[in-house]
């Protein structure tokens, strides 16, 4: 299962490292200490951004370069014997991408999963980093 600092969740949150930690302190993030830091549980991580998740309306996100790598955290796999659909949250933006169920296999992805969503044009190809 992978776990991310307190650091790591805010970049992936969009939000500071304070304000990871005033809401852990809060109850509102779920987390635990490991060692000598305090992380979060991937799945946790995955659950708070997919409630949290919010549709962008800025109208500039529709103008923007077909060239973007886009971090994120696995929210979400529904697969078949054939295909999958994975859906990344990247900050903000969720991202839907539809592979072979051996991809997403082959990738380990599950939510919680560290995960760079690359998109060009009409196709998102999901890797780990």
């Amino acid at each position: 299962m992978d776990t991310y600092r307190v650091s790591e969740a805010a970049e992936l949150l969009g939000v500071s490292d304070d304000t990871v930690r005033r809401w852990i302190d809060a109850g509102r993030l779920p987390a635990r200490r490991d060692g000598g830091r305090t992380v979060v549980d991937g799945p946790e991580l995955a659950a708070y951004l997919a409630a949290e998740a919010d549709t962008p309306t800025d109208p500039r996100a529709r103008s923007v370069s077909a060239r973007n790598r886009l971090p994120g955290i696995v929210t979400r796999v529904v697969a078949d014997t054939v295909m999958a659909q994975v859906e990344i949250q990247c900050g903000p933006y969720r991202v839907v991408s539809l592979m072979s169920a051996e991809a997403a296999a082959e990738l380990g992805l599950a939510p919680g999963a560290r995960a760079v969503a690359s998109v060009k044009s009409t196709s998102v190809v999901v890797e780990r980093p």
